[in-house]
C-alpha cells in the first residue's frame, strides 16, 4: 500500500506515515503536472484525511499518467506535493470572476474560505481588499479637482467620487452601500452578520465583473471576430 508522509490534521502529529488507500483524479495543469485528491489513514491516530497532491516534476508524468498513485511502491512524497487538505473551508465556496488580477483572486478566494465557514468579518476584510485594489486602478494618477489624498487612501471616500465622476457605473451605487465610509465596515468590531458579509460579496462580484471580466470577455470576442475574417 503506498505511504504518505504529512502533518495530520486531526492529532497534530508532524510528519506522520499515512497509508494512501484512494485516490481520485482532478486534472493535470502546464500540460504535465498531475492532480490528485488522496484518501489516506493516519497511522498515529488511525483518522482519515482526504489531501490535495499535485505532481513534483515534469519527469514522472509518465508513470504517473500510467499508474496512478495506488501503485507506486515507495513513499508518495518522492513524486507529490501536499499542497493541501480538504475541510470545511471547501464548502461551498464562492468562484471568483474571470480575468481578475492575481492578487485580486488571491484575495477573494480567501474571502470565499472565510465566510464558508461563517467567518463574517475576516470575510468582508478580503472582499473589501478585493475592493480597495480594483477601485485604485481606476483613479488617474494626475491631479485632478475634487481628488485628493484622503479619497485616494480611504474606500468609502474613494466610491462615491468615482461615481460621481462617471468613472463607475451608476447602477452599481446601491449595491456599493455594502462599504460604509467609515473604512472598516463594522469588521474592526466584530459587529458584522452574514448579511452584512454577503452584501459586500455581492458588491465585490458585481464591481470586478464590471472592471476586469466584461472588458477581458469582450477583447477575447473582438479577438476571435478578427481571427474569423483574416481567415
Amino acid at each position: 500500500m503506498p505511504e504518505l508522509v504529512a502533518d495530520c490534521p486531526r492529532c497534530k502529529s508532524k510528519k506522520i506515515t499515512f497509508d494512501l488507500t484512494q485516490e481520485n483524479y482532478l486534472g493535470q495543469s502546464f500540460n504535465w503536472q498531475f492532480h490528485y485528491e488522496a484518501f489516506c489513514i493516519c497511522r498515529n491516530c488511525n483518522k482519515s484525511t482526504v489531501f490535495v497532491l499535485a505532481q513534483k516534476e515534469a519527469k514522472d508524468t509518465l508513470n504517473i499518467s500510467k499508474y496512478g498513485l495506488l501503485k507506486i511502491t515507495n513513499a508518495v512524497n518522492h513524486y507529490m506535493i501536499v499542497k493541501d487538505f480538504i475541510s470545511l473551508k471547501d464548502t461551498a465556496a464562492i468562484a471568483p470572476p474571470e480575468h481578475i488580477p492575481k492578487d485580486i483572486e488571491a484575495a477573494f478566494n480567501e474571502g470565499a474560505k472565510c465566510l464558508a465557514i461563517g467567518c463574517y468579518n475576516a470575510a468582508a476584510t478580503m472582499f473589501r481588499l478585493c475592493i480597495d485594489i480594483g477601485t485604485k486602478d481606476l483613479l488617474p494618477e494626475d491631479h485632478v479637482d475634487g481628488l485628493n489624498s484622503k479619497i485616494r487612501r480611504n474606500l468609502g471616500l474613494r466610491l462615491p467620487w468615482l461615481f460621481d465622476s462617471k468613472r463607475l457605473d451608476e447602477s452599481l451605487r446601491d449595491l456599493s452601500m455594502a462599504v460604509k465610509e467609515d473604512g472598516n465596515d463594522g469588521a474592526h468590531e466584530g459587529t458584522l452578520s452574514e448579511h452584512d458579509a454577503e452584501d459586500i460579496v455581492d458588491f465585490t462580484i458585481a464591481l470586478l465583473n464590471r472592471i476586469y471580466t466584461e472588458p477581458e470577455r469582450l477583447r477575447i470576442a473582438t479577438e476571435r471576430r478578427k481571427t474569423r475574417r483574416a481567415e
